[in-house]
Order: C-alpha cells, then structure tokens, then sequence
C-alpha cells in the first residue's frame, strides 16, 4: 500500500473508488476493494481488502469491515423496484468476513440503521429496513430479516434468527441456533426452535454493572408477570402498581404495551417463568 499522512486517506492502487464517493480523513482502503459512487466512508474507517461497499451506504468512523462483506448493495426482496434508500452503519463497529448488510425498501421507511460499537462476526446477515441498536453482537451466521428491531446490548447467539418484523428488547441474549418467531422483551433470554423465554438474561446484567438489587427486582416483576393468574394485560398493570419507579421494569412493560406484528415469546413452563 502507497504510505500516506494520517492526515490523508490511503487507497491501494488496486481499489476501485468511483468518482463521487467521499472517503474520511485517515481511512485505509485495502486492496481489491470496490466503493461506490454514492458512499460515505468516515474518518479512520478500515476496509481491509476484497470489500464491496455500494448504494446510498455511509460508514461511520473508525469502524473495520474485513474481506468478502458486501455491503450496501440492493435489498433480497422482490418487491423493490430501485426506489432510493440508504444504509447507515455507525461508528467504532467491526464487520467480520462475508457479513451483507442491504439498504432499506419504500415497505419499511427507505433505511437500514446500525448503531455504534456493534461486532458483526462471520456470515452474519442484516436485511432491509432493519434497526439495530449500539454495543449489538451478532455472531456467526446469524440472520436477521427484514424490519426488525434490535435494542442496544443485545447478544445473539450464532447461526440465531429473527423472523422478519420481529423486535428484541435492550440487554436481550438469543441463544445460539434460536430461532426467533416473536418479540423478546427487554433483558430476556431466549432459546431453542422456536424460541421460547427461558428467564432473564442474569449473567448479561451482571457484566453490564446491574446492581443485585436491580436484578432483584426484575426477577420479582418478571415472575408476576409471566406467573400464571390472569390475563397477560391483568399481570402486567398488577406489575406497573407494584414497581412503579422501577425503570428497567418500566422498560419491559413499555416494549409489552408498544406491541408490534409479533406476539411475545413467552416461557415454555413455569420452572422459565420463574427464572
């Protein structure tokens, strides 16, 4: 690679940058990688080397995309007809080898959103029109369709899906293999085909500096709400008057109330409502 000022970006000589495209202040831009006409590549992004970034795409600062990701070319759904729509992927992220990301469609708002610092590990796939979160990891082959809804902190497991228009709560892990049909609530677990609700997402807290009476209380609220009295609707307006300045509670009984095109993944029996 041709040396050049940091100040500078670096661009192998075997790279193709289309005319149009905006490269960042210190981006490295590796060989035999294609950027398009259309993109935006921020400052001290890295494409190592074989990379395709197209379409309306920006890359946020800093962030690393590694060999044979594909990202940014048209969405895998037949109802697109070329309407213009964009990707965005924001800062600090790591795209591992072989992971596609597509732009949105007119069905789902014309956007793809990622947040920042999000790991994307081997083959792992984000469809169109998809919202995903900051400090998201996907590993390997996970599969992500189409207008779904990934809350920050989230773990998925490898080769995990999502069923399209499926949402995942903040600090939810998906276990590796799950395949998810409906929504996860916030700080749930969920595991196995078809996924089912297998507790509370303990050890994600713990690492992320929940306080032990902050889990407690979760569990507290998480066991009423999902116990078997009533109706969901009666469990969860008996939780909000028992926890009403809880704000991680709040949080799953705000994502239970916003509802969505799913239903709730819910526990296979009462030894998972009572995690």
């Amino acid at each position: 690679m041709k040396e050049a000022p940091l100040s500078e970006a670096q661009i192998h000589p075997g790279a193709v940058v289309e005319a149009g495209a905006q490269i960042g202040t210190g981006a490295i831009i590796g060989p035999f990688c294609h950027v398009g006409p259309n993109v935006v590549i921020g400052d001290g992004v890295h494409l190592l080397s074989h990379v395709v970034v197209y379409g309306q795409t920006h890359v946020g600062a800093r962030t690393r995309i590694f060999p044979f990701a594909s990202i940014g070319h048209e969405p895998q759904d037949l109802k697109y007809r070329g309407e213009a729509s964009t990707l965005s992927i924001g800062s600090d992220c790591t795209i591992r080898e072989g992971v596609t990301m597509n732009p949105g469609t007119a069905g789902g708002g014309l956007a793809t959103i990622v947040g920042d610092r999000c790991t994307f590990l081997a083959n792992a796939h984000v469809a169109h029109d998809c919202h995903i979160g900051s400090d998201v990891i996907m590993s390997n082959n996970v599969m992500i369709a189409g207008h779904c809804r990934v809350g920050d902190f989230v773990i998925l497991g490898g080769g995990a899906a999502l069923h399209q228009f499926a949402r995942v709560g903040n600090h939810a892990f998906i276990g590796g293999l799950a395949a998810v049909e409906n929504d996860v609530i916030p700080y749930g677990m969920a595991l196995g085909n078809r996924a089912y609700l297998a507790g509370l997402n303990l050890i994600g807290l713990k690492r992320r500096g929940f306080s032990r009476e902050a889990i407690h209380e979760l569990r507290r609220a998480y066991r009423t709400l999902f116990g078997d009295e009533g109706t969901l609707k009666e469990r969860a307006e008996t939780v909000a008057v028992e926890f009403p300045e809880d704000q991680q509670v709040r949080e799953i009984l705000e994502f239970i109330q916003q509802g969505g095109d799913r239903a709730l993944v819910t526990p296979r029996d009462t030894r998972d409502a009572g995690a």
